[in-house]
C-alpha cells in the first residue's frame, strides 16, 4: 500500500467527497516525493563535501632533490633553501594532494611552514598554506624530472640556484635545470656495503668482517 493511501480514511471522514479525497491523498504523496528527493539531495551533497575533505587530506612524505645545487629542498620557517643534505630533518616533505594528484602544497615536516610564491615571484614560506599562492601543478617532464608550476601565475615555475638559494618565478621557465626536481624517499639513501669483496691486496680471497 502506498504511504499516501494511508491518509485516505481520514480525509473522508472530514466529509470530502471520494474524488476530493483521491485528490488530497495524491498531493500528499506528492508532497512526500519531494522531501524524500530533497533529503536524498541533501545526502548526496553531504557525502561529496565529505569525500572532497578527505581526499584534500591524501599526504605523502619525500625529498625533493634539485638538479641545478644537487642538493635537496629545505623548508626553514620563511626561508627556502635547496641545499639541504639527503636525510635531514628540513628536507622532510609532507606534500599534500587533491584527488588527481595534480595540484599539491609542499610543506615542511619539521617546521610546518608551506612553499609559496608571492605576487612578484619570490618563494618563501608560510604557515597558512590555504591560498593560491601556495599551490603548485606537479608536471612530469621528459626527463623524468618533475617541476612545480604555480597555480596563481601562469608559466611560473618554483626553481633554485646553484647555490641552493630560492628563484623568483619569473626567471624560472620550464625548460632550464633550475626548476627540475627528482623526488627521493624520507630516509637518506642506502650506503654501500664495504669489505668482503676480492681485491688485488687479497688475492681473490675474501677476508671476513672484523668486529
Amino acid at each position: 500500500m502506498l504511504r499516501g493511501a494511508q491518509h485516505a480514511p481520514a480525509l473522508l471522514q472530514r466529509g470530502l467527497t471520494p474524488r476530493a479525497a483521491v485528490g488530497s491523498q495524491a498531493c500528499l504523496s506528492l508532497q512526500e516525493s519531494h522531501q524524500t528527493a530533497a533529503d536524498f539531495r541533501l545526502y548526496v551533497e553531504n557525502r561529496t563535501q565529505h569525500l572532497d575533505e578527505v581526499s584534500r587530506r591524501h599526504v605523502r612524505v619525500y625529498q625533493l632533490y634539485s638538479r641545478s645545487s644537487s642538493g635537496h629542498l629545505q623548508v626553514l620557517g620563511k626561508r627556502v633553501r635547496a641545499n639541504g643534505e639527503d636525510g635531514n630533518k628540513y628536507a622532510l616533505l609532507a606534500v599534500e594532494s587533491d584527488t588527481f594528484g595534480s595540484h599539491v602544497r609542499i610543506k615542511g615536516k619539521e617546521t610546518g611552514y608551506y612553499v609559496c610564491m608571492d605576487r612578484r615571484g619570490k618563494v618563501l614560506g608560510k604557515l597558512d598554506g590555504r591560498s593560491q599562492g601556495c599551490v603548485f601543478v606537479e608536471e612530469v617532464l621528459e626527463n623524468n624530472y618533475t617541476a612545480f608550476l604555480s597555480a596563481r601565475h601562469r608559466g611560473w615555475y618554483l626553481g633554485f640556484t646553484r647555490q641552493g638559494r630560492a628563484q623568483r618565478g619569473p626567471h624560472t621557465p620550464r625548460t632550464q635545470r633550475e626548476g627540475h626536481f627528482m623526488k627521493r624517499g624520507p630516509g637518506p639513501a642506502p650506503q654501500p656495503v664495504t669489505g668482503g669483496h676480492p681485491t688485488r691486496r687479497t688475492g681473490g680471497r675474501v677476508l671476513p668482517h672484523s668486529p
